[in-house]
């Protein structure tokens, strides 16, 4: 199911997407994983489902299997914004190689059970313990091994995630920025999602107005309207205020519309593919224009690039 959109548009988020596809080793062979509106399609799963109802009964998961469910572990994880990619020379090289390393070290040797797991105490200075404090060590125990094994599935999750490659990375962006967008969000997402945002502004800014990315100050715009921008001072004081909603990150930065042509791209009034209506500012503290985009050819990575 398509996940639910609020950034602010007339469609969901990916409205400005095309679709695209990856090969992963899976199995003996390499599958072809996709990206199509708003989901990932495993082209050579037709019964995914089925498929995980064997792995639970002791057969293998298939890693596109895998990917598909660390895709929605992750899909409202608010780290993914601070891994990702921030434009399309910030490159992450992850290989499947890199994931199959990470695999292996994670299916080595597991921690010995701990006292009483195995129905009786091991013979030690815990044996002659009272029952309750060997309750409380075993406990202790189980939180730790839980916790290592958390720990491994989210880093073998993030390291198979970003092996994708860029234009699944984009995209994932995307999804856990529309996420947070569509949420009421409260002080504690705030500061990751000003950061997500400022982090992929400035260079942006910087190509833009010749400014220092230093000299680029984010803050989360709520209520109606796209927000707003604004340049004040000279020389070191020089600043560049921007005030945008955390849909921006999806709706258009994650749909390669950040910037087109002399006009930073604030907001999308009319997403579509390959023809949309976006609003670009000329400079700061101008009124957004409305612009007719056209995706053009030679984009990153699977991400569009626009063209007025």
């Amino acid at each position: 199911m398509p996940p639910r959109d609020n950034t602010g548009t007339n469609g969901p988020w990916f409205t400005c997407l095309p679709g695209c596809e990856t090969e992963v080793p899976c199995g003996p062979g390499r599958h072809t994983i996709g990206w199509e509106a708003g989901s990932l399609r495993l082209t050579s799963h037709p019964d995914a489902e089925g498929e995980l109802v064997l792995a639970a009964l002791g057969g293998e998961k298939a890693r596109c299997v895998e990917l598909a469910e660390a895709w929605a572990r992750h899909a409202d994880d608010l780290s993914i914004l601070a891994i990702g990619p921030r434009h399309p020379a910030d490159e992450i090289a992850v290989g499947w190689d890199d994931v199959t390393a990470a695999a292996q070290v994670s299916l080595g040797p597991r921690p010995v059970s701990g006292p009483g797991l195995a129905g009786q105490p091991r013979p030690g200075p815990l044996a002659s313990q009272p029952r309750a404090t060997l309750a409380r060590a075993t406990a202790r125990h189980r939180q730790m091994q839980e916790a290592a094994l958390a720990a491994q599935r989210r880093r073998d999750d993030i390291l198979s995630l970003l092996a994708l490659g860029y234009g699944f990375q984009v995209r994932l962006i995307g999804q856990v920025a529309a996420t947070h967008a569509a949420r009421a969000g409260g002080n504690q997402v705030r500061p990751a999602l000003v950061a997500a945002i400022a982090g992929r502004l400035a260079p942006v800014a910087e190509e833009w107005l010749g400014i220092d990315p230093d000299q680029v100050e984010v803050s989360l715009h709520q209520g109606p309207g796209w927000g707003s921008a604004e340049l004040t001072g000279h020389g070191e004081d020089r600043r560049l205020r921007v005030s945008l909603p955390a849909g921006w990150l999806a709706s258009v930065w994650a749909c390669g519309l950040t910037r087109v042509g002399r006009y930073l791209v604030v907001a999308v009034e009319q997403p579509g593919w390959p023809q949309a209506r976006a609003l670009g500012l000329r400079s700061p503290g101008a009124e957004p224009e409305p612009l007719d985009v056209r995706a053009g050819p030679g984009g990153p990575g699977d991400v569009p690039h626009w063209e007025v």
